[in-house]
This record gives C-alpha cells, structure tokens and sequence, in this order.
C-alpha cells in the first residue's frame, strides 16, 4: 500500500513547520559554534546567548575545581594502615 505524499505523521502538525527558512543557522555553524535549540521555559530564563554562556561558564568553574586528584588525608592513610 502506498502512502499520500501528504500524509503526515499523527504526532507532527503543518503549523510547526510553516516558518522554516534554508540556511538560518550556516553563518554560525560554519564558524565551529554549536547549535541548541532551548524549551520555551529556558529561552525566556536566557533571553540572549551570551546570557546562556555565562551560565555555562559558571557551572564549568567549579567543576574544574573539584575534579582533580586529591590524596588520602593523614588521618585517613593511618586508618588503613592500623586496619591491615
């Protein structure tokens, strides 16, 4: 059985894609930035993407912080050395 060329799938509606435009985003992918598309709920949290990458960059601070080695306290070394 073939299908219409325009049956659509249930979960998609026309309306979502009637403002599509070809190339929006070239100018930005083509100089190596990435992407993202925010929830509603998020862009108005982060109306502008410098507002997006400067909460990136805060979360990304303290994580670089806490993620390198850090050695076994002293009392902790004596602890396993008493144990065994």
């Amino acid at each position: 059985m073939k299908k219409a060329k325009d049956e659509m799938r249930s979960e998609y509606k026309r309306s979502d894609f009637t403002r599509l435009e070809r190339g929006k985003f070239y100018a930005e992918v083509s100089k190596g930035s990435s992407v993202v598309l925010l929830s509603p709920r998020n862009a108005k949290a982060f109306p502008t993407s410098q507002a997006v990458n400067d909460a990136l960059a805060g979360l990304l601070s303290p994580g670089k912080q806490a993620s390198r080695i850090t050695g076994r306290s002293a009392r902790t070394r004596a602890k396993a050395a008493r144990a065994g």
